[in-house]
């Protein structure tokens, strides 16, 4: 220090900035004052010294001052409180550590006496003692255990009960402060703010039986959750509370018990949390009884038998994580016990329980993702690598092993983590790294909220450097970090640089996000495929429960499947040994796990020693992550995955996954007619194949959520396109060879129809289509006409033939004129006849989807706009009979092309509120008006609905509706076909909720959500459908809900072996005897 001098100034600029003072004139003249208040030369010099090791110098100093001259006003003397230099150094650290503790400090001197020299040593008081010292200071007696009781009024026994609080917590503070490694004794800290918390639970109990008439009669206890509950509380924290009730006596009825114990609840919340007429001294903390049964909807008091019964029906599985850490705190021992014994079994053997680990993931997940973006990489309780990430790894091990292993039943995280590594669940090298992580971001988030006593669980604002530290690097300033006040003062109760603090904060996130990795899942491969000396050694038993924790069905079949794939000293099985810990994680957050870890040997056995993809899968944890999702959620992707593993790769780039373009995929085609012109067989599998990968392809993008859902149906159909123009081009080509002629003798076209008209085609969906000729200009019709016939002959041979292996596309010309009984190929002159003379009204409806696919398209242009156009778009408007003939087509079309014993509202075409219901609704309305309304001259359902919807032909709740219904139906296709790979089954929604739940991921939900999907689903569908009776069978909003159970009936009614519908309506022999009498 500076030589000592009479001087004003004694301490020179270096003692100042050695000291850490930054405002050095006001030190300067802070010290002056000091000086002139008393405090010698030797207490001088030795608060310098303390200032160098606080966290802000500056405000330690400035409070001091306060303090002495609030002393003084006072008529205390300074040297009569601080008796000694200990007691200083104490009370500097804690001015310097706390700044709200300083300005509490100014008009209380009981807490300045408290944090230097803590007379009473309550800092070492135990448990009893803490509670013995608050219920004595609100007049209740220690001695009684069960219902002490305060005999000072209201206001008075809380100003003692938060006095005495504050005292404790002043000596608990500086004990902190003040500790050579406040790393070590952490733990310690954390459970003496516990013990006194229940303390102070206690006194505002005896508190509440004073206010609360009646209170005798009602048996009361308090149960600590979360971290009061596991003894681990914070400075400043919410208390996750419960309370029970049961009757003191036999007169006490159920009414009173719940009148009397709400009462006595709000009352002892009160003292804690509310300012009170006539209490000065602050509250203490918030209490939350958000962990009651049913949450803040549930009553606050409930008796035992009530808990019992809410925990058998109701509970969620994160419920019986959260119950891992109750504790009775306070009221009732007997009462608290009796709940710990009803719950504790419920605790241990929630592991069994369906999706147990999964749905506890979710949660954890659904926290993360709650958390504001520029908060994600603050946040030391939440946020990734934080304080929740150790909690959880520990707690989801207690769970899984606790139920056979009993040592594992404690509560706290760090205990419990020291019995894992005894019991050789976690081996003692990460037990002892993960516990001083969780130690070192404790004392981080404790020394944020000691500062100004104010719940905080966020490291300091950094500005632009505030994201990052995980994955990428923060982008720092070392200026600007020093610069930055709250980090500075953060840094320096670790004694450490800004920028040093800021590193080690990111390398511990780091290390507990790998460590959840390591721990849970690394041991879940056999011992030998170890990459770590202190591999830990499961039992077959704990292997087992792992395994079935993470969603296995059957984890003996999982455990054999992943020693098969990291046995030997193959390149496959190094890699597998990496990688496996973090896919059988993915694996386990899908549908079906065993399915995705079967098809993952697959990919092995298939691929693995020659290809490069595992190798690729090793450096792209994103398409790993990507390919883990696809397997265990997707059948049919994972069988195709199977066939093609270039596909795998494509999971690693956003771009990758792009579907291609028109003209990328004319570029395949042509290649392909070029290169199979002399082979149909050949051709066909090339065109059918190239199908399949693009199918995959859109499916895996979908999936990996890189396109929407209208991007996959226009992508679907662009490939359609592709596919039907080349087979096409190629059976052209090949009569023309066959018919020995230079030229063909007929032009023709494939005009798309039906949801492949409205480029909506689905993964499982056939392409509708009418196909049509015109002679060229030196051919006769005779030749046109076979030669027409054998075009499509070859054409259908490609797309759906016997000619190879490969999935058929199925072209359907059933919307063709006459339908069924008509030509397959019909000439532009006998189609321009027969809709001028025959068509009837739902082949004018079925035209509105009708556009140019493949083939020579100034036919197409001529059928559309000449023959198609003034049917669709007509300028007079429809009949009633008309409208009567739509109506009554659908009802019988639905009637009986229903599949036998399928029910109808579970099928997402047909079914009420179906596709069928929204395009039928919205092609009528196009019938209606699009010959006056240009812009509704479009082929897609919900282009139109826009149009119908902006022109105010429809309103907008309603569009909402069929708009909600149409998307919904549409994905769930989609979704049931990708997942179990069965076209055919696709259309209609599965009674099991297992595979509910494997549709339901396509569409947003995590796995396991069958249920909510299906409710969601239906809800939907029932409102589409009221609408679809108001506006396509002109029913008033009465009349559509007793229709709905009216259509329901009269389609039961009928005989389910109906034929299906010949969809047109003139008489065939009519028909064939018209053309018979032109011939």
């Amino acid at each position: 220090m500076g030589t000592m001098a009479s001087s004003t100034h004694q301490f020179g600029v270096l003692d100042l900035i050695r000291a850490g003072l930054q405002d050095l004139d006001t030190a300067r003249t802070l010290l002056d004052e000091l000086r002139a208040d008393g405090i010698d030369d030797d207490r001088l010099c030795l608060l310098m010294k303390t200032l160098e090791q606080t966290c802000e110098p500056d405000i330690a100093l400035r409070n001091l001052v306060d303090i002495i001259k609030a002393l003084q006003s006072q008529g205390r003397d300074f040297h009569q409180v601080i008796t000694d230099d200990a007691g200083l150094v104490r009370l500097v650290t804690v001015l310097g550590v706390s700044d709200e503790m300083g300005k509490l400090m100014r008009f209380r001197p009981e807490l300045v006496m408290a944090a230097a020299s803590d007379s009473c040593e309550s800092h070492l008081y135990n448990h009893a003692q803490r509670r013995a010292h608050v219920l004595e200071a609100v007049g209740a007696d220690p001695v009684d255990s069960r219902t002490p009781k305060a005999s000072k009024p209201l206001a008075e026994a809380a100003t003692a009960l938060r006095q005495t609080y504050r005292k404790q917590l002043a000596a608990i503070m500086a004990q902190d402060a003040t500790a050579d490694d406040p790393i070590e004794i952490q733990p310690r800290i954390s459970q003496e703010l516990s013990d006194l918390a229940d303390a102070a639970l206690e006194g505002a109990l005896a508190i509440a039986r004073n206010e609360v008439d009646g209170s005798e009669h009602v048996r009361f206890a308090i149960i600590g959750m979360g971290k009061l509950g596991a003894r681990e509380l914070n400075y400043v924290s919410d208390v996750d509370l419960i309370y029970v009730v049961e009757p003191a006596d036999a007169d006490t009825n159920g009414m009173t018990l719940n009148r009397v114990g709400t009462k006595m609840a709000t009352t002892l919340q009160r003292v804690c949390q509310s300012v009170i007429m006539g209490v000065a001294e602050p509250t203490l903390w918030q209490i939350d009884g958000g962990l009651r049964p049913e949450g803040k909807d549930g009553p606050l008091v409930r008796k035992l038998e009530s808990h019992k019964a809410y925990y058998e029906q109701w509970a969620e599985n994160w419920e019986f994580q959260a119950l891992l850490k109750a504790r009775p705190v306070a009221g009732d021992p007997d009462l608290g016990q009796a709940y710990m014994d009803m719950t504790r079994p419920f605790v241990w053997t929630a592991s069994k329980r369906d999706n147990f680990v999964y749905d506890c993931q979710q949660m954890r997940k659904r926290v993360e993702d709650l958390i504001p973006a520029p908060l994600k990489d603050r946040e030391i309780k939440l946020g990734r690598g934080g304080l929740r990430d150790v909690e959880f790894t520990v707690q989801m091990l207690q769970l899984v092993h606790g139920r056979a292993d009993e040592t594992l039943r404690t509560s706290s995280t760090l205990e419990s983590l020291q019995r894992l590594a005894e019991g050789g669940y976690v081996s003692r090298r990460q037990a002892k790294k993960l516990s001083w992580d969780y130690r070192f971001e404790r004392v981080m988030e404790h020394r944020q909220q000691m500062w100004a006593l104010k719940r905080t669980h966020l490291f300091p604002d950094l500005g632009k450097a505030s994201l990052g530290g995980i994955e990428r690097k923060r982008d720092t300033n070392d200026d600007e970090l020093n610069h930055n006040l709250e980090l500075r003062r953060l840094a320096r109760a670790f004694h450490m640089h800004p920028e040093e603090l800021v590193d080690k904060y990111d390398e511990t996130r780091r290390e507990v996000r790998h460590l959840h990795m390591d721990i849970y899942y690394r041991p879940m491969l056999p011992i030998n495929a170890g990459l770590d000396d202190e591999q830990v050694e499961l039992s077959a038993n704990a292997m087992q429960e792992r395994f079935a924790s993470i969603g296995f069905a059957d984890p003996d079949a999982a455990m054999r499947h992943v020693t098969a794939l990291t046995a030997g000293i193959s390149r496959a099985a190094k890699i597998n040994r990496i990688l496996l810990p973090a896919a059988l994680q993915w694996l386990g957050e899908g549908q079906n796990p065993d399915m995705g870890l079967l098809n993952w040997r697959k990919l092995e056995e298939h691929f693995g020693t020659d290809s490069e993809y595992l190798g690729f899968l090793r450096d792209s944890p994103s398409a790993a992550q990507r390919l883990c999702h696809i397997l265990s959620n997707s059948r049919f992707l994972g069988d195709a995955l199977n066939k093609s593993v270039e596909s795998v790769t494509w999971l690693g780039s956003d771009n990758d996954l792009q579907p291609r373009s028109r003209e990328s995929l004319d570029v395949q085609t042509h290649a392909s007619l070029e290169r199979n012109a002399g082979s149909i067989n050949d051709f066909a599998n090339s065109i059918r194949a190239m199908r399949r990968h693009e199918i995959e392809r859109i499916g895996l993008s979908w999936m990996s959520g890189v396109i929407s859902d209208s991007d996959s149906l226009k992508a679907m159909t662009d490939v359609y396109d592709a596919i039907i123009d080349a087979s096409l081009t190629w059976a052209v080509r090949h009569q023309i060879a066959e018919f020995g002629v230079e030229t063909a003798p007929a032009g023709i076209t494939v005009i798309a129809m039906g949801r492949y008209g409205g480029r909506e085609v689905n993964f499982s969906s056939d392409a509708d289509a009418i196909l049509i000729y015109r002679p060229a200009d030196d051919a006769d019709d005779g030749q046109a006409n076979a030669f027409a016939k054998k075009v499509v002959e070859d054409l259908r041979n490609i797309l759906q033939g016997p000619t190879t292996l490969e999935p058929k596309i199925e072209l359907d010309l059933d919307l063709r004129p006459e339908g069924k009984n008509g030509p397959l190929v019909r000439s532009y002159a006998s189609c321009e006849e027969y809709y001028e003379s025959w068509a009837s009204t739902w082949e004018r409806q079925a035209l509105l989807r009708a556009r140019y696919a493949a083939g020579d398209a100034e036919l197409a242009r001529d059928f559309l706009i000449n023959i198609a156009d003034p049917l669709r778009y007509p300028t007079t408007e429809l009949t009633e009979a008309e409208l009567q003939n739509i109506r009554k087509l659908k009802a019988r079309m639905e009637a009986e092309r229903l599949p036998r014993g399928v029910r109808r509202e579970r099928h997402l075409k047909l079914g009420k509120g179906g596709l069928s219901d929204v395009e039928w609704t919205v092609q009528l309305m196009q019938l209606q008006h699009a010959g006056d309304i240009k812009d509704l001259r479009v082929n897609g359902t919900l282009e139109a609905l826009d149009v119908l919807e902006a022109k105010k032909l429809i309103s907008a709740i309603d569009a909402i509706q069929l708009r909600k219904a149409w998307t919904l139906c549409t994905a769930a296709r989609n979704g049931s076909y990708l997942w179990s790979g069965r076209a055919n089954q696709a259309d209609i929604l599965p009674d099991d909720i297992y595979s509910l739940g494997g549709i339901a991921v396509y569409l947003g939900y995590g796995a396991h959500r069958g249920q909510h999907f299906e409710n969601d689903l239906l809800a939907v569908m029932r409102k589409c459908r009221d609408v679809c009776q108001r506006l396509f069978y002109g029913q008033t909003e009465g009349e559509a809900a007793a229709a709905t159970t009216a259509t329901a009936s009269a389609a039961t009614q009928q005989p389910q072996t109906a034929p299906r519908p010949r969809m047109h309506v003139i008489a065939p022999r009519l028909e064939r005897n018209r053309r018979r009498a032109q011939r």
